[in-house]
């Protein structure tokens, strides 16, 4: 059975950092968090390169590995981590992970003898610019809310809004992943086809219904071969991390292309991802156990396991705010649109891990998952616009007095999500944000 989840000293609530922002209440990367990126110094021409998250800092590890103070499995992940991308090192497996991870705490918390060397590996985030962390070359998108897929099922099919195989198998697509980009990635309003309910024919021309998705976005670190499926029970220790995903969506475009094959041009103009990916070992105290309600059909063996129904769910926060262009203009605060938690998910990571390879696919380091929209069972913790608005029937006041129904140009939405409870440190996700744009 994996130990991916076992609690250890890098977890330790009480541990603090010498660098002192990382102490601070509600900070989203404490000591116990550490998790990576791509980055480079702003308007530089260097070459992007792995980093850490501490505080409002970022350890340079291209630096870090220059200095030759840790040794062993820490010192070769470090190695890989120095490349502009971190397939390399997620590729490498656990142990690696693990053991940069340890090192990287036990240097960065307060006390460390190594503090003084570190310190001259270390960037404020205000000075930085991100990459995406890792080349993406497969993206898979899930549909695990059962309560986002009911309710855009009776969006879409009021006769049949839930369809039979939904709670027998973790229903996805083969996304596009050349268009997945970092946080900051403004994108103009997509073109495309689309069919009104009263028109006989097709119009071409600037999506009007284009809405944000809430996900979560899973990454594969050492994948599998062509061939031979992961088990349930080793699934976790493929998934290198965790980030926030926000899967830009063209309702109206959806509408007409999405049956009989499903999404299409609606979802490949633009999909924008936080840079920070937190590690499946940093969220091993918020693991927590998963049900199925006992009236519907329990799993199949190959995706059940003991380790599942303990731990296989995650108490992860996610909200949404958006900011009109007239409120930036006016300096106003961003506004929540809505609030959910991972947990409600009705399928685990694990899960679509077994599922997306039991019939011998091979992922491999850099895919990526997505959770499909996180929607929780309450009307105020829908994951996007589509359910909010009503499908553009009921239209939501901001504070300012604005309506939307779904998006207009200028609308910037940004995404954050935060682990925190009793006994353990608050771990957070930073944020994904990204502006919508008129179309060309």
């Amino acid at each position: 059975m994996s130990n991916t989840n076992l609690l250890n000293e890098t977890h330790n609530p009480a541990l603090s950092s010498w660098i002192e922002s990382a102490n601070l209440e509600n900070c989203d990367f404490p000591i116990q968090n550490l998790p990576f990126a791509s980055f480079k110094r702003k308007a530089s021409d260097e070459a992007f390169r792995g980093g850490v998250a501490i505080g409002d800092q970022v350890v340079d590890l291209q630096a870090l590995f220059a200095l030759n103070i840790f040794d062993g499995d820490a010192q070769a992940a470090l190695e890989l981590c120095a490349q502009a991308q971190l397939n390399a090192f997620m590729a490498m497996g656990k142990q690696y992970w693990s053991a940069l991870r340890k090192a990287l705490s036990l240097s960065l918390a307060k006390g460390s003898s190594l503090e003084a060397q570190i310190s001259q590996c270390v960037v404020s985030q205000s000075d930085v610019e991100y990459s995406l962390p890792c080349q993406i070359g497969d993206y898979t998108d899930f549909y695990t809310s059962i309560h986002h897929a009911t309710s855009v099922g009776k969006k879409f099919r009021p006769d049949n809004p839930l369809l039979p195989n939904y709670k027998w198998v973790p229903i996805g697509y083969h996304g596009r992943s050349s268009s997945i980009e970092v946080s900051g990635s403004d994108f103009k309003r997509p073109k495309g086809q689309t069919k009104a309910p009263t028109a006989t024919e097709p119009s071409f021309g600037p999506s009007k219904r284009v809405d944000y998705e809430l996900e979560v976005g899973i990454f594969i670190g050492n994948g599998n071969d062509l061939g031979e499926p992961i088990s349930i029970e080793n699934a976790d220790d493929h998934v290198f991390g965790i980030c926030l995903f926000n899967d830009w969506s063209a309702r109206d475009i959806q509408g007409w292309e999405y049956q009989p094959l499903g999404p299409f041009l609606s979802k490949s103009f633009a999909s924008t991802i936080s840079p920070w990916i937190v590690t499946s070992e940093a969220l091993a105290p918020y693991k927590s156990e998963w049900t199925r309600d006992l009236a519907d059909p329990q799993p199949m063996p190959y995706l059940e396991s003991e380790q599942n129904r303990e731990q296989g769910s995650l108490d992860l926060n996610l909200q949404v705010l958006i900011a009109t262009e007239s409120m930036r203009n006016a300096q106003q605060e961003p506004v929540k649109l809505s609030e959910s938690n991972f947990k409600d998910s009705y399928w685990t990571v694990a899960q679509m891990v077994a599922h997306h390879t039991v019939n011998g696919c091979n992922l491999r380091s850099g895919d990526m998952f997505g959770s499909g929209t996180q929607s929780g069972p309450n009307p105020d913790e829908a994951g996007s616009m589509l359910e909010l608005s009503n499908a553009g029937s009921e239209p939501i006041t901001l504070p300012n007095g604005e309506t939307r129904t779904f998006l207009e140009d200028g609308d910037c939405v940004t995404m954050k999500g935060w682990c925190k409870k009793d006994g353990a440190a608050r771990i957070g996700f930073g944020e994904v944000s990204a502006t919508l744009l008129a179309a060309n």
